[in-house]
């Protein structure tokens, strides 16, 4: 390979100022939706295989909607269960 060629190939592999800069600050929202949207997974699916909620584990586990169904399961649905299930054994 002449010498040309041999550093142009390496010069394309190498990554100058500005590419890094725009990769960093295009992919800094990813890496904020995976840090808020991480917690609230484990925890939504944690309380859906407790409660041996089948579909809302498969739902929750393939679904993505940044958190939004993580929440309202974990302060809505998995109360709404507990409820019953309390007044259920009250009786």
């Amino acid at each position: 390979m002449p010498e040309g060629e041999r550093s142009q190939s390496v010069h394309s592999f190498m990554l100058d100022s500005n590419s890094l800069l725009s990769f960093s600050s295009a992919n800094i929202w990813l890496v904020l939706a995976l840090i808020w949207s991480l917690p609230w997974k484990g925890v939504a699916l944690w309380k859906a295989a407790n409660r041996k909620d089948k579909w809302w584990f498969i739902a929750l586990l393939v679904i993505n909607t940044l958190a939004v169904l993580e929440i309202v399961y974990i302060f809505y649905f998995s109360k709404r269960k507990e409820s019953k299930k309390t007044v259920g054994k009250a009786e």
